[in-house]
């Protein structure tokens, strides 16, 4: 039974030589190769053993939770970081280099020329989960909503920005790439479908993951954000110049994995993940996130996963949007639970947060229709 987490805040001598030394780390980051490049264009689908290996290749801590492991590093989201090169706002800003290769790419790892991979510039912070993804209820979708759909689920929890701690306002989120097969041998590379949900991009004051409610259209009330503020600012309207559509990410690529092409799309227009209500609670003052994860699989010290993490699916095509973009919410009705994302396995890695990838996808003003693709890439694919 799962009463409290010992572990709590690293100590003030630990947390600030980890801080220092991500803010190094951020001093060597090379900006040359953040944008698409060959491997990108190459990309021709990965096998789930491989992207499992490389995010469990090298974690910061060997086994999690040892009381002689050393404290998980914080990276740093800075105004300085996103406005790197921002002069001209042309093609050699990094940040719009980073968002336009979110959008193009669909490879699944990015090692980089130097097999290192690439800092995150917005969510650099993340512990990575595998797992099921499963439809348990008949539904009117198509592809991996449809009901009986199993696919095995490669993921990342993360936070936006910099703060990973419990009591803080942070934006909490779950990004993951579904494989549309159950076997995790498979020799075959497949393409995944990506999805991206998120708590209100500018935060919230949510102490347990339980309680946090992850969509693909986020609530945004930017002056939550504070000193952060230009930085949301800032990723909006690079967003909108790059993609059109800031605040939605469309859930298309799982209606259509495994869809015959003569199939019409048929996808649903949101969806939220929620803690299911029978997983219990993590205790801890000032928890960090990825510590609480964790804490849901394993004991502390012990390698091997002794529970599960699961998340509740929901969607709806009913909403109603009010507001601006910097103060901007929705009203959603009739949520349905229409099936689960089971997790088994998690780990807190350099690879995690450096080399794993997710493809954002990009806006259709016609979310069934892949000739309404804002980028056109996206209608060559199909």
């Amino acid at each position: 039974m799962l009463h409290s987490f010992a572990l709590g805040i690293a100590s003030t001598e630990n947390e600030l030589a980890t801080r220092v030394a991500c803010a190094a780390e951020l001093m060597k980051i090379d900006y040359s190769g953040i944008g698409i490049d060959a491997a990108d264009r190459a990309y021709g689908g990965s096998r789930f053993s491989e992207v499992r290996e490389a995010i469990f290749a090298n974690p910061y801590q060997d086994v999690w939770g040892t009381t002689e492991a050393p404290p998980l590093p914080t990276y740093e989201v800075t105004l300085a970081s996103v406005l790197r090169g921002v002069l001209p706002f042309g093609k050699r800003y990094v940040f719009r280099q980073a968002i336009e290769r979110t959008v193009d790419s669909h490879a699944d790892l990015r090692w980089g020329e130097n097999g290192k991979g690439f800092r995150r510039l917005l969510h650099p912070n993340g512990v990575c989960l595998t797992g099921l993804w499963e439809i348990t209820q008949p539904t009117d979708y198509s592809g991996y909503f449809q009901k009986d759909s199993k696919g095995l689920l490669v993921a990342r929890y993360s936070t936006c920005c910099t703060e990973p701690r419990r009591g803080r306002t942070r934006s909490l989120a779950i990004v993951g790439k579904l494989f549309p097969t159950t076997d995790p041998n498979h020799a075959q590379p497949f393409r995944t479908a990506s999805f991206f949900t998120q708590q209100d991009i500018a935060g919230e004051n949510t102490d347990y993951i339980n309680d946090a409610e992850l969509r693909n259209a986020p609530d945004v009330h930017a002056w939550r954000r504070g000193w952060g503020t230009p930085i949301l600012i800032i990723t909006g309207v690079v967003f909108q110049i790059v993609d059109r559509e800031p605040g939605q990410r469309q859930l298309y690529q799982i209606a259509e994995l495994g869809k015959p092409e003569s199939e019409p799309t048929r996808c649903p227009d949101f969806m939220r993940l929620t803690v299911s209500p029978e997983q219990p609670r993590i205790e801890g003052e000032g928890l960090d996130f990825r510590d609480e994860v964790m804490a849901h699989i394993f004991d502390q010290g012990d390698p091997v996963p002794r529970r599960k993490l699961v998340f509740n699916i929901e969607v709806t095509d009913e909403s109603s949007r009010h507001g601006p973009g910097l103060a901007q919410r929705r009203t959603f009705t009739n949520w349905r639970q229409i099936g689960a994302l089971t997790f088994d396995n998690a780990v807190v890695s350099y690879n995690g947060d450096f080399v794993i990838h997710f493809n954002h996808p990009t806006w259709r003003s016609d979310r069934n229709n892949p000739a309404t693709a804002t980028r056109a890439n996206e209608r060559k694919v199909h």
